[in-house]
């Protein structure tokens, strides 16, 4: 297995007011994540709680930056320069509105979508070219505003397959890590 460092930082806002909205999938993967590799978060200068693990064979540093949500760019940023890790192996987990509840989906790089915290880690990185793992929180209801739709809690039906989906997507961040994008991809795009 590789012996280089990956950096996988899982998107949220900061406190237990927001810790079950949809905003805070990002979170709970790296949550699992963390219980997989068998340690707790640490503060870390960088303004993020890390984990210095294994996951997949590999080492690895997982992430929830302590900022808000739009502000997860700076401590990416110091986050990547503290652990002199390439682009390509900076694995950001977030929510994603254009997604069905509980898909998966990975990609490398591209736009932000309307979600202030990719787009502040672009920003901050002078790239887009990151590899991500999209945890689907789908559309919000009616003319609901999508900020205000990814500020709420999960709602009871979701609540009921919440753990198996973010379950999923830890093991997709494994795979990634693993046995690289494309082929995590045809695994996690076929369900």
């Amino acid at each position: 297995m590789s012996a280089d460092l990956w950096l996988v930082v899982g998107l949220g806002n900061p406190g237990p007011s927001y810790a079950k909205n949809r905003h805070n999938a990002g979170f709970m993967v790296l949550d699992v994540l963390a219980a997989r590799a068998g340690g707790r978060f640490k503060s870390h200068r960088a303004r993020a709680d890390v984990l210095e693990g294994r996951l997949a064979g590999a080492r690895a540093v997982l992430a929830k930056p302590r900022s808000f949500m739009n502000e997860s760019g700076g401590p990416v940023k110091a986050l990547r320069d503290f652990y002199k890790v390439p682009v390509e192996r900076l694995v950001v987990v977030h929510d994603e509105l254009d997604i069905p509840f509980g898909a998966v989906r990975l990609k490398q790089g591209g736009g932000d979508n309307g979600h202030n915290g990719l787009r502040s880690i672009t920003k901050s990185l002078a790239t887009r070219e990151y590899p991500r793992v999209r945890f689907g929180v789908g559309r919000p209801p009616g003319r609901m505003d999508a900020a205000a739709f990814v500020l709420k809690d999960f709602s009871a039906a979701e609540r009921k397959d919440l753990e198996f989906e973010v379950d999923r997507a830890a093991d997709a961040v494994e795979a990634l890590i693993a046995d690289g994008l494309a082929a995590a991809q045809n695994v996690f795009h076929a369900s």
